[in-house]
């Protein structure tokens, strides 16, 4: 994360934990000629347009009053999707049984790439079931990224 995501982090996350949403995600970059800030918001109950434009004014006058981005940029909100990133320690927790992919930076057992049933975390690791049969568990810190795969059998039993 570059300081100046982390500190877009730092501004927006205290505005919208009391709104009841949760940061998951910010993306910050140059796309097409222009720079692009981008937000995905959740909650329990899910997100619709109304949140989004609601997250939309009260960051976009946030960033307006801090002034963190020395140029112009596109504000855009979003959910994270069915398949939503898997960042935060709790977030492990939270999705438990849930199918996920996950990819490491170095290889564990010859392979950077899992598929499985996500089993939690527990003691600085995330545990998983794989699809191959066998339990692993991967320390936070070597896991790249990890992310929900959308699965019918799952939706249903929500």
């Amino acid at each position: 994360m570059s300081k100046l995501t982390a500190l877009i982090q730092e501004l927006v996350e205290p505005l919208l934990t009391p709104m009841g949403y949760e940061l998951v995600d910010l993306q910050y970059g140059r796309e097409g000629g222009r720079y692009i800030l981008r937000l995905f918001i959740d909650r329990p109950e899910g997100i619709g347009l109304d949140d989004c434009e609601q997250v939309s004014r009260v960051v976009s006058a946030l960033l307006d009053e801090k002034d963190p981005i020395p140029h112009s940029y596109y504000l855009e909100v979003s959910s994270p999707g069915l398949e939503r990133p898997l960042k935060k320690e709790a977030d492990f927790n939270r999705f438990a049984g849930r199918k996920v992919k996950l990819r490491t930076f170095a290889p564990i057992n010859g392979q950077r790439h899992f598929q499985g049933r996500l089993l939690g975390y527990q003691d600085g690791q995330v545990r998983m079931h794989l699809e191959e049969g066998w339990d692993l568990a991967i320390p936070l810190e070597q896991v790249a990224t990890a992310r929900l795969v959308f699965d019918l059998a799952d939706d249903e039993e929500d």
